[in-house]
């Protein structure tokens, strides 16, 4: 039985690592591997032979398509060739259908003329049917690419193998739609014009529901140049879309567009005040009731207006959405005359939901025209009407503020995200901050201002410039370049590092955010004993402001001495008149950030609220006192006492007096686990596995040896006291008695007489 145990047990090490990551593969092909694709190119016998080097894949490479091709009678230029250093810049906006490969690899060979032909197909495609009569103007909005802002590209992972990693490319060729910079999808399925066309449609529709011919489309063979402009296909597909709907939206596309063209035509200066979003014609949501939405009442409602929409995707069965449920009607009730709310059965509107990409039940999204936010929060009546009421705020478009203005600001609001503009801001630089409203719904404010009094207060001397302001201390987006500034991507990225309050509250939806990467201090208090609260939650605040202007003073002098050790360098080198030494000393390059070392962040929690989790967790119980644990959420521990051993308590002293002894290495104060033993167990062999994986992996195999060896032994000696049988008046063949002649002659007996 032991013997089964412990291989069993060496079984499941061995293959955790394979369950734990699985390999991956391709669904049609037995594809190379890149190391395979790229030591390997050589052609089979029997082989039909296709050209290395350019023309194997790449579409728009040197020999293949450097000159423009013409597809129904339409010029394509040449397929984008995206390299490691383009890649950023080029994928940052819009979607893109990117396919690695390699030169050498024969699938990548094969696919090739499908790929060319199904780019071209596309980009000569119309979005809105043709006219008999219609304008240069026109035509040139009417192209595919301007339509749906969706693009096909090509990666050579020979010549740029570290892009191809950083993609976790495993095999040749593979497809993967990117959206504003970043992988949202993968192409699975066959790779022939069929079964890529069917991923680009699926795409398009999400990206405009409604907007894709119901019945399909009729496609080009491979390499053809041509194929009947608004055939019907030979199978029509089976899809519940409404051209008339995706016509619609397209025609109001191509009037908005021509009308922003004639109006850019006529004033050529972009210098631009910011716009003021337009009013809808009618109150929104004038029953106070929730709206039965459809694939074509969503298409006509929701996505061809500017008009916000909170809507829920549910099915009937689902228990939380049950739940949910009543909650819903009654916040739609009270948001009446204020935001329009909806809701859609995805039992019933499969495609539709399909579209919005929802995964999980129920799903709630906040819509402005062709934008959204996914909504994560608690789904409590108040939760969702103070969602609401703040994404109301957001409909109205970022507010312009003067120093009046945002003093009030600031009292009620404790995240402000201000933008410093002049009479050389550009329209693309409002669009681009308009643009971020949406992902900041709940998190902060977002506001605007040409003030002179707000410009001296926080020293902008340059403009654009964008600051937060965290309870009155202002941090700065250092990125000062106009481009850089309209970086939607980058932008947002920083305002989500620093999007929370100083001392933000733990809730279920910020808790992962607020807790992992860092030490925590947390301080756990009742809001049952008022004047307690207030004046704890001011304690931990000034404790987490002073101590990041201690931490801002010490990064500030490591960078000085870092220079001046720099500095001590070049003059000792011209003293000695050492150009070799003069050189090393001037390409040393100081690259310190405040974010290098593991940070420090303050929260606190309700004690009553999350009086379970505290317990389990921290052993803590809010009914004895408040109190502060400092939290290591990366590996499982806290603190709760100071050097004295005393617990820590809500009181500036001894919080900042607890918190260097904690961050020491090592830690001057014992920690405890926040986890149980088994736990403990776990996750110390995982944080193992994954520093020293080779010396883990040999420490398993030794193991899994040495245990299966004495498991054997175990069984060959039988511990002592083996089973016993007579044969030929001798005893026990098990007893461990016998010698080995012994044992040799009564196996042999036993067979024979078998």
């Amino acid at each position: 039985m032991q013997l089964f145990l412990s291989r069993a047990l060496c079984s499941l090490i061995l293959l955790s690592p394979a369950l734990a990551k699985p390999a991956a593969i391709d669904t049609q092909h037995q594809l190379n591997t890149v190391e395979e694709s790229l030591a390997e190119p050589k052609a089979k016998v029997g082989d039909t032979k296709l050209e290395d080097g350019p023309k194997a894949g790449a579409t728009n490479s040197e020999l293949v398509s450097r000159a423009p091709t013409k597809f129904n009678g339409v010029e394509v230029p040449p397929m984008r060739e995206l390299s490691g250093e383009s890649f950023d810049k080029e994928t940052k906006n819009g979607h893109w259908f990117i396919k690695h490969y390699s030169p050498y690899c024969g699938h990548c060979k094969a696919v090739a003329p499908t790929w060319q032909t199904l780019y071209e197909f596309y980009y000569t495609s119309k979005p809105v049917p043709a006219r008999k009569k219609s304008s240069s103007e026109t035509d040139s909005l009417n192209t595919f690419t301007r339509f749906y802002d969706f693009h096909f590209a090509s990666v050579d992972c020979v010549a740029y193998g570290d892009l191809c990693g950083k993609h976790s490319v495993t095999a040749f060729p593979t497809f993967s739609l990117f959206k504003n910079g970043t992988v949202v999808n993968g192409f699975e399925g066959k790779k022939d014009m069929a079964g890529l066309s069917a991923f680009v449609e699926e795409t398009l529709e999400s990206i405009r529901p409604g907007s894709r011919p119901k019945e399909g489309l009729k496609l080009p063979e491979p390499a053809a140049t041509s194929v009947e402009a608004g055939a019907r296909p030979d199978q029509p597909a089976k899809k519940d879309k409404d051209p008339e709907a995706g016509k619609a939206a397209a025609e109001k596309h191509m009037e908005n567009a021509a009308a922003e063209e004639t109006a850019s035509a006529k004033s050529p200066a972009k210098v631009a005040k910011p716009k003021k979003e337009k009013k809808p014609s009618s109150p929104p949501n004038p029953l106070g009731t929730a709206v039965s939405l459809t694939q074509e009442s969503f298409q006509k409602l929701v996505t061809n207006t500017q008009d916000p929409w909170f809507v829920k995707f549910y099915v009937p069965w689902c228990h939380h959405c049950q739940a949910l449920a009543p909650s819903w009607y009654q916040m739609a009730k009270e948001l009446q005359g204020k935001l329009n709310v909806g809701e859609v059965n995805c039992d019933v509107e499969t495609r539709l939901c399909k579209d919005v990409r929802v995964k999980a039940y129920p799903t709630i999204h906040f819509f402005r025209g062709g934008e959204r936010v996914e909504y994560d929060g608690l789904r409590g009546l108040g939760d969702l009407v103070s969602y609401a009421k703040k994404a109301l705020d957001v409909g109205s478009g970022v507010q312009q503020v003067n120093a009046e203005s945002f003093k009030k600001m600031e009292e009620t609001e404790e995240v402000i995200f201000l933008y410093f503009y002049d009479h050389a801001t550009t329209s693309e630089d409002f669009e681009a901050l308009e643009r971020l409203t949406l992902s900041l719904i709940g998190h902060a404010k977002l506001a605007k201002t040409d003030d002179k009094e707000l410009a001296d207060r926080f020293k902008i001397s340059t403009w654009p410039r964008l600051l937060v302001s965290r309870d009155g201390r202002p941090s700065y987006y250092n990125v000062l370049a106009p481009k850089d500034m309209r970086d939607f991507r980058q932008v947002l990225t920083w305002m989500q590092s620093v999007w929370q309050p100083i001392v933000p509250e733990l809730t279920a939806s910020n808790s992962r955010e607020i807790m992992k990467g860092k030490y925590v201090v947390l301080g756990i208090l009742s809001r049952e004993r008022t004047s307690e609260f207030e004046e704890n939650r001011r304690e931990i605040k000034n404790a987490a402001l002073e101590w990041m202007e201690k931490q801002t003073h010490a990064f500030q002098l490591e960078r000085q001495e870092l220079r001046d050790a720099k500095q001590l360098r070049l003059e000792e080198a011209e003293d000695r008149n050492d150009e070799r030494a003069k050189r090393a000393a001037k390409s040393i390059h100081i690259d310190i950030r405040e974010d290098d070392k593991k940070q420090v962040g303050f929260a606190w929690a309700d004690g009553v609220f999350w009086e379970r989790w505290i317990r389990t967790t921290y052993g803590i119980n809010v009914n004895d006192g408040e109190k502060v644990i400092i939290n290591d959420e990366d590996n499982h521990r806290y603190w709760d006492t100071t050097i004295s051993g005393a617990p820590i308590v809500p009181s500036r002293t001894s919080i900042l007096e607890t918190i260097p002894k904690v961050i020491a290495s090592p830690s001057k104060i014992s920690s405890k686990s926040s986890t149980g033993l088994i736990q403990r167990v776990f996750f110390g062999l995982r944080g193992a596995s994954s520093s020293h994986p080779w010396i883990s992996l040999g420490l398993l195999v030794g193991i899994c040896v040495g245990t299966s060896v004495w498991g054997r032994g175990w069984m060959r000696r039988g511990n002592g006291k083996g089973g016993y049988f007579q044969l030929d008046g001798k005893e026990g063949l098990l007893n461990g008695g016998g010698n080995r002649k012994d044992l040799g002659v009564a196996l042999a007996a036993l067979v024979i007489s078998n």
